[in-house]
């Protein structure tokens, strides 16, 4: 089983670079993965990614893609083909330049209503990026039902069906919260990667997040990755806030 400081993935919702940047700056290389979503990349584009890849870190880029199923497709692949500058890479024979890639995971919207060519596209689209890079293909996860919505009597069963579709559909995974992660990982089985969202210590403030959860109770049911934001980013020690949490 991986350490859990392997499993947390931080979240970047800040609104410039030079913030992104500080945080990475504290956190790595404990903190090995950073999350850019819309904020941040809407803030500052590529340029977040590829500030995480020069640091050494690793990209979870949350973005959550919806459309047609060839926009998505080709949006993805896009996102595959993400890269920061050359790095120089010791070898046995020398040393060599060779290109790091930093998005390790994107995630796209799951539809139930005819939203399955999207996903496979998507699918698709790292998979062709990644061939023609020769690097692995990033996973692709679902987005199922925000951790911001209230817990309903047919939550579960949403965020079940759309896990069942992105499996189909031949995506790496979901991201769900807490509360159906471990239904998830029973129907899907052990190699389906579930995120979850809405990690909160004790005694936190839930804030917007309606579905919240301890990284204890997190992993206990089954998650792959834990996504942390404010708890750390909002504390006058981040690194302090990582160990505390873990």
């Amino acid at each position: 089983m991986p350490e859990l400081i392997d499993k947390l993935i931080v979240a970047l919702d800040v609104d410039s670079l030079e913030k992104a940047e500080h945080f990475v700056g504290v956190l790595y290389p404990t903190v090995k993965f950073f999350k850019v979503g819309s904020q941040l990349f809407t803030a500052c584009g590529p340029e977040a990614v590829k500030m995480i890849g020069n640091k050494g870190a690793q990209a979870f880029l949350d973005l959550k893609f919806y459309d047609i199923p060839n926009t998505v497709g080709k949006v993805v692949s896009a996102g595959t083909g993400l890269s920061c500058e050359m790095i120089a890479v010791n070898t046995d024979v020398g040393q060599e330049s060779r290109m790091h890639w930093p998005v390790f995971m994107m995630t796209v919207h799951i539809d139930l209503e005819g939203g399955r060519e999207m996903l496979e596209k998507a699918v698709n689209g790292a998979k062709g990026k990644a061939r023609e890079l020769n690097r692995d293909k990033p996973y692709i996860v679902g987005v199922t039902v925000l951790t911001s919505s209230n817990n309903e009597a047919n939550t579960s069963r949403i965020v079940l069906g759309k896990a069942k579709l992105a499996q189909k559909a031949g995506l790496d995974g979901v991201v769900c919260s807490v509360y159906e992660a471990a239904a998830v990982r029973k129907e899907c089985g052990e190699e389906f990667i579930i995120v979850t969202p809405g990690i909160r210590p004790k005694g936190y403030p839930a804030d917007d997040q309606k579905r919240t959860a301890t990284a204890a109770e997190a992993i206990a049911a089954g998650a792959d990755y834990i996504v942390i934001g404010r708890p750390i980013l909002e504390t006058k020690d981040p690194l302090k806030a990582v160990s505390e949490l873990l």
